[in-house]
């Protein structure tokens, strides 16, 4: 019978593991005339806590992948992927009605982009992303090798090489998502929410990442599912709104999205 974790007792042993203070990527947070040339490049600064300058300047740059495409505000600089004309960007970002700094994140000019790329969105999500650890994740966990299982399938809609694992009355998503970053996904059933389980599914993707970082979303309103993932060690690194294909399926109500814990296939609502 695995061991339930309080919310506090859960935070006090990211800290330990964390050596008390904050991840060594996150630790000095800089700023950048130019951080990179690519997304992957500025997601990959942006987890070193080296950020775009806070010019209130856009920076366009082409889709990372024919799935993904979208827009990450940092503060005081916005990156927009889309595979549109530049020009046709810049000038619908200059008719937003809206403070130049919030532009790229403008309901008009979203959806501008949505009708002109016939894509689709759930919501804007919080990004946030949280150093790997090394040992053991803090609970057991039992990969599921299906691949029609219904988890794995909807997660392939958003991310390649998808692994899942089964807790006791939880589910942990993991795959690179945009620009091939990890992304975490935790869902909690409702019988087993307020033992701090999503805790423990967010802090054990933190084990099991195949990289030295790994990401989650979580839509700001999900208060929950924002409180797992802090506690969980995650820091906040700007907002992002992600289109879709239209084929690509609707979301089902996962944790964390990313996990984007949030409302999407593999990040929905998270429970604590």
């Amino acid at each position: 019978m695995p061991c339930f974790l309080t919310l506090a007792r859960l935070t006090a042993r990211v800290n330990t593991q964390c050596g008390g203070r904050r991840p060594a990527f996150a630790q000095a947070e800089e700023r950048d005339e130019f951080v990179s040339d690519s997304l992957a490049g500025i997601l990959a600064a942006a987890a070193r806590g080296r950020f775009p300058a806070m010019d209130g300047a856009v920076t366009v740059l082409g889709q990372p992948s024919a799935r993904d495409a979208g827009v990450l505000a940092f503060t005081a600089h916005s990156v927009v992927f889309t595979d549109e004309d530049p020009r046709w960007v810049r000038k619908e970002l200059a008719a937003a009605r809206s403070d130049a700094l919030a532009a790229a994140m403008n309901p008009g000019f979203l959806a501008a982009l949505l009708t002109r790329t016939g894509r689709r969105m759930d919501t804007i999500d919080l990004l946030t992303v949280a150093s790997a650890l090394p040992g053991a994740p803090p609970l057991a966990l039992e990969e599921i090798q299906d691949p029609d299982h219904p988890r794995v399938v909807s997660s392939r809609r958003r991310r390649d090489g998808v692994r899942v694992w089964a807790a006791d009355g939880g589910v942990l998503v993991l795959g690179r998502g945009v620009a091939g970053r990890w992304e975490a996904a935790v869902e909690v059933d409702e019988s087993a929410r307020g033992r701090g389980l999503g805790v423990q599914l967010a802090l054990a993707a933190r084990h099991v990442v195949e990289d030295g970082v790994v990401w989650a979303q979580q839509a700001p309103g999900n208060a929950r599912s924002v409180r797992t993932f802090q506690a969980a060690g995650y820091l906040a690194v700007g907002s992002e709104a992600l289109m879709h294909p239209a084929t690509s399926g609707r979301s089902s109500p996962i944790a964390g999205r990313a996990g984007s814990a949030g409302q999407r296939a593999e990040s929905g609502p998270s429970g604590d």
